[in-house]
């Protein structure tokens, strides 16, 4: 197919998710960066798209002149893509929607639950795709997993236990730091810094494979490191609609972790169990049987989580795959709309602007919680 034409906001010089977005888009050759607002310094803006190969008069000064240049374009971008930090989202993605542009965003998807909700009734309004990068759903074994609890192998859901532990933020980080000091700081980063950064992260995820919804939450959000008023670490226990139980846990101050990402999901016929820091693997145990380990390229998976497999078994598949896996149902899904044929559920594979909505109530949810003592707050 033709490929499609993006633009992105954000992810400038020395902006590392940036660079990672552009490359997982090229993995697949179905979309070209062809406009662009990289950074709010106008001069390096220009500057950086020039050496990425943009044309001059489709490198912009602010995301606002570019939604509306390239609405009006003949050749004008399909999708834009927000790499911005949180408190950007809502203004930048509601400025491209309303323009007619689709739109792929980091998560957490906003700030507010309103904000969110807005966006997506843009979105349904409009008849615009969405799509929100939880990187890690786009991995085969977690689209296997999601297959396999669909079909019944593990029987009715019981408990999940989901953590996510990392060490960057275990030291104080102050404004000439390399490390992002903007997470800390709550005019950008927002009302969280770890449950709204990696924590969004697990409730994707646990949506993602098991189907839950959540019902209610208990929440302690925790600042740790001296100095913050952002939480660096937090732990939450969630109950789901259909009676199961869940044990969540973030914290960015672990010693000894770098972004080790574990769900384990129980119900009444089996159990599994996947860590990102190895994903091409997953473990399956079967009620009254050994634990089986499934491979990625090597144990027969479903058709509809095998298509997004690349390399046999022994090449291991990682971020940049994921990251991709998440943009090629995005962009044939859009290729299809732009044609006017109807999408079907399989054409939607990737986490849509619901899901980042329900990212934000659960992160809002859980700041309540935990800012009223740790009870228990409905969702």
């Amino acid at each position: 197919m033709e490929q499609i034409a993006y633009g992105m906001i954000g992810g400038g010089p020395g902006a590392f998710i940036g660079d990672v977005h552009r490359k997982a888009i090229r993995i697949d050759g179905l979309a070209q960066l062809k406009a662009g607002c990289f950074s709010r310094d106008a001069a390096k803006s220009k500057a950086f798209g020039a050496e990425l190969g943009i044309e001059a008069d489709r490198l912009y000064t602010d995301y606002q002149q570019m939604a509306k240049a390239e609405a009006k374009r003949s050749d004008g971008i399909r999708f834009a893509v927000c790499v911005t930090p949180n408190a950007s989202h809502y203004e930048i993605c509601k400025a491209f929607l309303s323009e007619g542009i689709h739109v792929v965003c980091d998560k957490p998807l906003t700030w507010t639950i309103e904000q969110s909700q807005e966006l997506s009734d843009i979105c349904r309004k409009k008849g615009l795709l969405f799509a929100v990068t939880y990187t890690y759903t786009g991995y085969p074994a977690v689209k296997q997993m999601r297959k396999m609890v669909k079909d019944g192998m593990l029987g009715t859901i019981r408990f999940v236990n989901a953590e996510y532990p990392q060490d960057w933020l275990a030291n104080p980080v102050d404004e000439h730091s390399s490390i992002a000091p903007w997470r800390m700081d709550p005019k950008v980063s927002g009302i969280s810094n770890c449950l709204g950064d990696i924590g969004s992260h697990i409730e994707n995820m646990v949506a993602t494979v098991t189907g839950l919804k959540i019902k209610r939450v208990c929440a302690r959000l925790d600042s740790l490191v001296e100095g913050r008023t952002l939480d660096d670490n937090a732990s939450v226990m969630v109950e789901y609609e259909n009676g199961a139980k869940g044990l969540y846990w973030s914290s960015q101050i672990a010693f000894g972790y770098d972004n080790a990402l574990r769900i384990r999901v129980f119900g009444e016929k089996g159990g599994l169990e996947w860590a990102q820091e190895d994903p091409d693997h997953f473990y399956f145990t079967p009620k009254d049987s050994p634990k089986q380990k499934w491979s990625r390229g090597r144990d027969q998976f479903a058709p509809e989580a095998q298509q997004y497999s690349r390399v046999p078994s022994g090449h291991p598949e990682g971020l940049f795959e994921a990251f991709a896996n998440i943009y090629k149902p995005f962009v044939l899904a859009l290729a299809k709309h732009l044609k006017g044929e109807k999408l079907s559920s399989a054409d939607l594979d990737f986490p849509s602007v619901e899901m980042g909505l329900d990212g934000v109530v659960f992160i809002n949810k859980c700041v309540e919680s935990s800012k009223a003592g740790s009870v228990w707050v409905n969702v």
